[in-house]
């Protein structure tokens, strides 16, 4: 009996995170509220300006178009995250700019259809060309999701099967974070040294002001190395240097502050008539469907943060359904890029610890209120790049991190969970690293035929790490031996069982029922 007593005790499995400082529905007082706010609003720019900043040249747009384009991504991000969070899951959950619908404009760039010696037409015909896709493509996630179709197939996820998932949605996007550090090192690695130390290791050596350390060290972090690229440019620090190195560099280069308008509302097809193409809408479509897959990963590990109970499948499907409005919005108004769960927001809550819908709402109000005043949402968009990649390095790698922690359902001597956990995690990894590094030397991806629709088809998802990894994580888990009672066990699936319908637990009514008494008339199944 002795020996049993010195035995170390298990952890116990939580079904919600603890130590969270607020949770969804518990909302910081104002003022700290409107900065965590304000925070993600920062964090957010980041994916907002870059996709621009690399697709509107390659259209024929100048500084003005990439400048309205930034904007109307803003509006139109704002507009979704409300949507999302009032009629979607509820999760606090930021809707922003998604990478994984570059591809696919780059193919609309590039087929050859826009001779124009006007390069701000062209700009224009290319536009409307993806405005035409994108609404074509929004089908996907609108009919999946309030179908319910999308949630028929949740039912069949568990927590060992959401782990590759949820972790590579985050650490799939690795080339997006050192590497944009590296493009100017003295701005981007002080960046990330004083994060880590500011979020990590101030709030334990200076007690008093520990709240301020650990739930606003973005905001401190950013202002004071912004303040020092600042120096560094105007005491001309990069005065002959690349253009390459002063486009990553400098403070007053990306041409944003002039360009912007000082008042303008974005409006649906504001570009002038969508033109459709099916080849082109196809391609789009699987976009929609692999960033669907990307999202589904983002949500249930956000779910996780935000210390709500798991999602119920009805709830993800709702999600779905208003993600899909969302790409539809973005079709609508013409942003040149689809709409996504946002990632580095996810990380965001993981670092601070605040889950409240209410922090992540009063961000979207910043986002609708700086698109429309555009030269003051020109000076935050204007935040060096290295900057905004060494705040991925921490918020990427915290939403990856966030997969892990279902472990804490599965049975870890299983051989069966550790292939698992192991083939479509490392495959999840090696698959997109061949197509990407594959594209980046021959300029196209393996699949390369005449028809660019089709080539993005099949090379979209093979670049995409959450997608890989979330598919054979599902395949693998409901194809593997799963009707002994013992697997079902290891699973994990008896953990999820009280959350497989919205009204099998008390707590998924306070977290996910929808506000105004609408559930009466929308019932969550």
């Amino acid at each position: 009996m002795a020996a049993k007593a010195d035995e170390p005790a298990p952890h116990q499995p939580k079904d919600q995170l603890p130590n969270v400082y607020y949770c969804i529905t518990s909302p910081p007082p104002w003022p700290e509220a409107i900065l965590l706010g304000f925070q993600h609003y920062l964090v957010m720019l980041g994916t907002i300006v870059i996709i621009p900043t690399a697709l509107v040249p390659q259209m024929g747009g100048g500084n003005e178009e990439k400048a309205k384009v930034i904007q109307t991504l803003l509006f139109v991000a704002g507009l979704n995250t409300l949507l999302q969070t009032w009629f979607g899951t509820r999760l606090p959950v930021v809707i922003g700019a998604s990478y994984t619908f570059v591809a696919p404009t780059i193919s609309i760039i590039l087929s050859g259809r826009w001779d124009d010696p006007d390069s701000i037409s062209r700009f224009k015909k290319i536009m409307r060309a993806t405005q035409g896709a994108l609404i074509v493509a929004s089908t996907i996630q609108i009919v999946l999701g309030f179908s319910g179709l999308w949630r028929n197939i949740a039912r069949f996820l568990s927590p060992i099967s959401v782990v590759p998932l949820v972790a590579l949605a985050g650490f799939g996007l690795y080339e997006f974070a050192f590497p944009g550090v590296a493009k100017c090192v003295e701005i981007g690695l002080p960046e990330l040294i004083l994060l880590v130390v500011v979020s990590q290791y101030l709030p334990h050596l200076i007690r008093p002001g520990k709240h301020i350390f650990d739930r606003f060290a973005v905001l401190i972090t950013v202002v004071l190395v912004w303040i020092y690229a600042h120096i560094l440019t105007v005491g001309g620090a990069y005065n002959g240097k690349s253009p390459r190195t002063q486009a990553s560099c400098r403070t007053d280069r990306s041409g944003l502050i002039d360009a912007a308008p000082w008042i303008s509302v974005p409006y649906p097809f504001q570009w002038g008539a969508p033109s459709f193409d099916a080849g082109e809408a196809f391609a789009m479509m699987m976009a929609a469907f692999v960033a669907l897959v990307e999202s589904t990963g983002g949500l249930i590990g956000l779910s996780r943060y935000a210390s709500a109970t798991p999602l119920p499948p009805s709830i993800l499907s709702r999600g779905v359904g208003w993600q899909g409005v969302a790409i539809l919005l973005s079709g609508l108004f013409g942003t040149a890029n689809g709409s996504s769960v946002s990632i580095e927001n996810v990380g965001l809550i993981g670092l601070t610890r605040v889950g409240s819908r209410r922090v992540v709402q009063i961000s979207a109000v910043f986002m609708l209120f700086f698109s429309v005043l555009g030269k003051f949402g020109a000076v935050f968009a204007s935040i060096p790049a290295p900057i905004v990649a060494a705040l991925y390095c921490i918020f990427f790698a915290y939403a990856g991190a966030g997969g892990f922690s279902f472990l804490q359902f599965c049975q870890l001597n299983s051989f069966r969970n550790k292939f698992i956990l192991a083939v479509p995690i490392f495959l999840g990894l090696s698959v997109p690293q061949y197509f990407n590094e594959y594209t980046a030397i021959k300029g196209y991806g393996p699949v390369h035929t005449s028809a660019r629709w089709f080539n993005d088809i099949v090379n979209v998802p093979f670049s995409s790490e959450a997608f890989i990894a979330g598919v054979l994580a599902f395949l693998f888990d409901n194809t593997l031996e799963k009707k002994d009672p013992q697997i079902r066990k290891d699973r994990g699936k008896h953990w999820w069982d009280k959350f497989k319908t919205f009204k099998t637990d008390t707590r998924s009514e306070e977290f996910y029922s929808l506000p105004f008494n609408l559930n009466k008339y929308f019932p969550s199944v």
